[in-house]
């Protein structure tokens, strides 16, 4: 491997060899990350199981449901709310009005 003597190189070239080397590192983690993938399917095969079969899908939940809408905007019928967690801004504005939970109920 090739010395660089980074005290004579200017700002310029040090932050763009900076640059280089951060693109070079996250190149050889996916390349690294990649090869362990296969490792493991190719193991997982050889003994008869699936990469899911031992460690679940992708997204997995981990007991928990997302939960099934309760309420919906009736503006926009893509905003909807489960109950759970913080009220979204498009309810507690109509609540603010006047408007009763009810009013939003699926």
């Amino acid at each position: 491997m090739a010395t660089i003597n980074v005290e004579k190189m200017s700002l310029k070239d040090l932050l763009e060899l900076e640059h280089k080397v951060q693109k070079a590192i996250g190149n050889a983690k996916d390349r690294e990350r990649a090869e362990l993938k296969h490792k493991i399917q190719t193991m997982a095969e050889h003994s008869g199981f699936s990469v899911n079969e031992l460690f679940g899908g992708r997204g997995a939940s981990k007991g928990r449901s997302s939960g099934i809408a309760k309420y919906k905007n009736p503006e926009n019928h893509s905003e909807t709310w489960t109950g759970r967690g913080r009220k979204p801004n498009w309810l507690i504005a109509r609540l603010s009005k006047g408007a009763k939970m009810a009013d939003f109920e699926i």
